[in-house]
């Protein structure tokens, strides 16, 4: 099926679910609501799934690896060069995320869609291209190039869902992606770059009037229509973005939780909720990045963070933070006596 072929096959999650997970929480044999927004998380993922017997035994954390041409515009503290040493990283317990996985009980796939270069033990044949143009002087990539990069994303998630994972977390790895993420947000949320753009991975106060400057060429230069989402990821934004909103487009299309990572991620899902809106009741969010477009993605996806400990290292390093509260919170829901089969009245919501 071709792009807007899917889209117009998501439905949305099934709140029917939603509704019967709540009053499962209510028989649980402890004080109401007494684990918080854990018992929503809870519901959430029974009306994704589309089953109130909530059991995710399977994770999978799908890394988008991609380079971005406006790296020549010194918007970085390093090299593209990096991208491809932490890709390769990932699958050898040397990264903080695949150590933090490896905690969690979730596999890492991690999916070179635009690196510069060709990286043994990142899975391969899924490149769109050699890393993208800069911004800052004309379009990242082509409109074509963009779709194929969405798509690539969903085709990622129907290949784990047919693996019979039950749940994704999203990550990405791509020197120069929190420059084309502030470009992306700037155009979505009709905020100046000033106010977006954050200084990445520990740039000079210097190196972030730098990046601001680039921000505010590439959007000058490219004029993406923020009506319409694939000009705005083909001008301003990067093979990793676009290959994550269509993760999140194949977890709604797929009946897959798909967990957000940091801002870079939520970037990702605010293109596909503008794609698709009923793609967002499928997002899980997991921690509010630092960054400053943090909070402002999140909340122009209308969604509240679990997690809030000043995270900013992207990688999916949030969205798997997230996954043991999931296991622990499924686990007493599922798990936990009743008051009915202690044979005593359980409590009472009052007024």
């Amino acid at each position: 099926m071709e792009l807007y072929e899917i889209i117009k096959n998501i439905r949305p999650a099934d709140k029917r679910y939603y509704e019967i997970a709540q009053k499962r929480w209510l028989t649980v044999a402890k004080p109401l609501f007494s684990l918080g927004r854990l018992e929503e998380l809870v519901s959430r993922i029974a009306a994704i799934t589309k089953t109130a017997d909530v059991s995710i035994d399977k994770k999978a954390l799908v890394i988008m690896c991609a380079d971005n041409g406006v790296v020549e515009e010194g918007v970085t503290q390093c090299g593209q060069e990096i991208t491809a040493m932490v890709a390769g990283n990932f699958n050898k317990r040397a990264a903080s995320t695949s150590i933090m996985a490896e905690i969690a009980g979730c596999d890492i796939f991690p999916i070179d869609i635009g690196m510069v270069s060709d990286v043994d033990g990142v899975t391969d044949g899924r490149k769109i291209r050699y890393g993208t143009d800069n911004i800052a002087k004309g379009a990242a990539m082509t409109r074509d190039e963009a779709v194929r990069a969405v798509e690539t994303g969903i085709e990622a998630v129907k290949a784990l869902k047919d693996s019979g994972y039950e749940l994704i977390a999203t990550g990405e790895m791509g020197i120069g992606n929190t420059t084309t993420t502030a470009a992306v947000l700037s155009v979505l949320l009709g905020e100046e770059p000033e106010k977006l753009t954050g200084r990445g991975a520990g740039l000079t106060s210097d190196g972030l009037e730098r990046k601001i400057a680039a921000v505010k060429r590439a959007l000058a230069v490219n004029r993406p229509d923020k009506n319409d989402i694939i000009d705005v990821l083909s001008k301003v934004g990067g093979l990793d973005i676009a290959g994550l909103c269509g993760v999140f487009l194949g977890g709604a299309l797929y009946g897959l939780p798909v967990v957000i990572d940091g801002v870079i991620s939520a970037a990702a899902a605010l293109c596909a909720a503008r794609l698709c809106p009923d793609s967002a009741g499928y997002m899980i969010p997991s921690h509010r990045s630092n960054e400053p477009s943090g909070a402002a993605v999140l909340e122009a996806l209308g969604l509240e963070p679990y997690i809030v400990c000043g995270m900013f290292l992207g990688e999916g390093s949030g969205a798997v933070a997230l996954m043991p509260l999931i296991d622990m919170a499924a686990a007493v829901y599922r798990d936990m006596q009743t008051f009915d089969s202690w044979d005593r009245e359980g409590y009472k919501i009052l007024e």
